[in-house]
């Protein structure tokens, strides 16, 4: 975990100093995400919005509607209300955002459930997942009346479509770095891209926090607070109580089709849910000495010293779909029969829709929760666990 905290201790020191230029080059005010607020002698600062969780981003409204959102490493974006124009004096590297938004390019999946949960569907025109990739069912009935369109992945869009439907946004995942030429293609040709970085943020509450973000873009603050608010409460219930008497243990994984097992690091967001659900991961000393990715590959039987004694197994059916029983999670290695909560039946599985439901992190700790206070529980009670039979 060393090299991560690392990398977090040196954004913190960029950020730091990004606050300290803005205010000595600016003389005036700076965003949460330290940008400058000054950014027009047209507009006035008049509030900034209240982030209690999220660290990668800021807003500030101004008057008449205008409002500003800087989000860490990537820059600042002014989202402009239907009817007016940009300030003539706003600087270059400002991306402007021109209400109203009708033909949105969503190409970051865990932001579809963000727009479901502030009714602002509406807005999404082309996405870069296909129907059969989708899981909120949302987005598949709108892709198949044709609501939506596919209009290719993030490394392979396709600028025909993207153009004869007027695109006025395009909403990138981090993996837009992949492939930089991609998204310079979409901005020389008229189009702002706004890369989602929720999936950056250490706290999962702070994820969720992201849809104040698309609250602001679309101007449905009001039910972006709503769904981050339920959300929150949610946490809070969960986690009210503290930690179980006993602390059972918990393993999160998968089996990869070469029979290795893919776990999460200590310090993803996963783990910390299961922790916060009053449960310990077994794996929360683990790190990628040499880089950033939230999980890591581990031989069966390495996987087996560490968790053969895991009170709860859960594993991630969103990576593998094809896990039907518990058998099927048996075959993949004779192992698994020896492991204490296979012998138990207290073996879980997530359903598929859990990482594109990125506003039910809520649901899935309260889902942890239930069922290591009461092993026996049914899947009627839970929303993205089952037991694997």
């Amino acid at each position: 975990m060393k090299n991560r905290r690392n990398n977090k201790l040196l954004a913190a020191a960029l950020a730091a100093c990004m606050m300290l230029c803005a205010l000595v080059f600016a003389g005036c005010g700076s965003s949460g995400s330290g940008y400058s607020t000054d950014i027009s002698k047209e507009l006035t600062h008049e509030r900034s919005a209240e982030i209690t969780n999220a660290t990668g981003f800021s807003i500030d409204y101004y008057n008449d509607g205008y409002k500003l959102i800087s989000i860490d490493n990537e820059g600042q974006f002014l989202v402009v209300p239907e009817g007016k124009t940009a300030p003539g004096d706003l600087k270059d590297d400002i991306v402007v955002i021109q209400q109203p938004l009708k033909n949105i390019y969503l190409v970051a999946t865990a932001t579809m459930d963000m727009f479901r949960a502030i009714d602002a569907l509406d807005m999404i025109k082309m996405t870069g997942t296909k129907v059969s990739d989708w899981y909120i069912p949302e987005a598949v009935e709108r892709m198949e009346s044709g609501q939506i369109v596919y209009a290719g992945k993030y490394s392979m869009p396709d600028y025909e479509v993207i153009l004869s439907n007027n695109c006025d946004l395009a909403i990138e995942s981090g993996m837009i770095y992949h492939t930089p030429d991609v998204k310079e293609a979409l901005e020389a040709r008229g189009i702002p891209v706004l890369v989602d970085q929720s999936s950056y943020e250490g706290d999962p509450l702070g994820r969720v926090e992201w849809v104040k973000v698309y609250g602001a873009i679309t101007n449905h603050e009001e039910e972006a607070d709503a769904a981050f608010n339920k959300q929150k409460q949610l946490f809070e219930e969960a986690t009210s109580s503290g930690k179980l008497a006993n602390s059972p243990t918990v393993a999160f994984f998968y089996i990869t089709t070469s029979g290795a097992v893919s776990v999460r690091v200590g310090d993803d967001y996963i783990p910390i849910m299961i922790e916060l659900a009053g449960g310990k991961y077994v794996y929360s000393d683990l790190v990628n000495e040499n880089s950033n990715a939230s999980s890591k590959t581990l031989q069966m039987e390495n996987f087996y010293e560490k968790a053969k004694n895991a009170d709860v197994l859960i594993y991630n059916s969103t990576i593998d779909s094809l896990m039907g029983s518990l058998d099927d999670m048996i075959s993949k290695s004779e192992f698994l029969s020896n492991f204490d909560a296979v012998k138990a039946g207290h073996v879980w599985i997530t359903s598929q829709n859990m990482y594109q439901d990125s506003m039910g992190f809520g649901n899935f700790i309260v889902d942890v929760k239930k069922i290591l206070e009461n092993p026996d529980i049914s899947d009627d009670e839970l929303v993205y666990l089952r037991r694997l039979v």
